[in-house]
């Protein structure tokens, strides 16, 4: 059974619309549809489209709850954007342990942080944490995977795809997120306003400085033996740092290298 965290997405506050009695004249009648429903209520709707008895093992979940799965995948969070919020709400929290339990050792992983008391549930696509996006893809390829498989006995489930997924873009966008962490903490990296929902300040980071760069700006390069902080000016990108990586190292030891680094070489630029 999906469970849903009710403190998550909490309903709207009341409000009167009217102070005046029945059978109130001044009152304008809204959309009582689907969409008009507050977002705890809609995820129960969309909850009671799956099968009535689960299983928890994704091992034995029945062919029926992986159909529920791809259609809210492949059809119906693509309806509007509320749907799109809703069903992101569930597919992220019914695949994020599969997620997890299929990150490489000693990498750590992050894609679905909990939005703060004061973000709205907007922020589920405002997000600025760029692991999420490699979650997204591979709930994507998870949902089709698991669908074709119950739907045919000759279909192979081609572990390449999860393969390059997790070697590659996940280790990387984590690296690109520490980051910006690290990289706020010293200064030396910040978040543009209209990308800022979601994101969490530290309370030991330093103001940031004039010649800060922005987020948007940095990206890495990633290879078994060294990463790059990669930085966009002007339409172009040039690689600015580069730090050796040690096998089995964590992403961590990396990210504050290249924010330290990032430090000097700003006050040289």
């Amino acid at each position: 059974m999906v469970v849903i965290d009710e403190k998550a997405i909490s309903p709207p506050p009341y409000a009167p619309t009217s102070s005046s009695s029945p059978p109130f004249p001044g009152l304008r009648f809204h959309s009582t549809g689907v969409l008009a429903l507050p977002p705890i209520l809609l995820l129960h709707v969309i909850d009671m489209t799956f099968p009535e008895t689960q299983s928890i093992d994704e091992d034995i979940t029945p062919g029926s709850r992986r159909s529920t799965l791809y259609w809210l995948t492949y059809h119906l969070r693509l309806v509007n954007h509320t749907f799109y919020i809703a069903c992101m709400h569930i597919l992220r929290s019914t695949y994020l342990p599969v997620y997890q339990s299929l990150i490489r050792a000693p990498y750590t992983s992050d894609p679905f942080p909990a939005p703060s008391s004061a973000t709205s549930h907007d922020s589920l696509l405002g997000t600025i944490q760029r692991e999420t996006r490699v979650f997204d893809i591979f709930i994507a390829l998870k949902a089709r995977e698991d669908f074709f498989m119950d739907a045919s006995e000759l279909h192979i489930i081609r572990e390449e795809l999860f393969k390059d997924l997790f070697d590659l873009m996940q280790p990387r966008s984590r690296l690109e997120d520490l980051v910006r962490h690290y990289g706020m903490r010293e200064g030396v990296v910040h978040v543009t306003s209209s990308n800022a929902r979601g994101e969490t300040a530290s309370r030991h980071a330093r103001p940031s400085r004039e010649g800060s760069v922005p987020f948007s700006a940095l990206s890495i390069s990633f290879s078994p033996r060294k990463v790059g902080l990669v930085l966009m000016t002007s339409g172009r990108k040039r690689t600015i740092l580069e730090v050796t990586r040690v096998p089995n190292e964590k992403l961590e030891i990396p990210a504050k290298k290249l924010a330290k680094q990032l430090r000097v070489w700003l006050d040289y630029a």
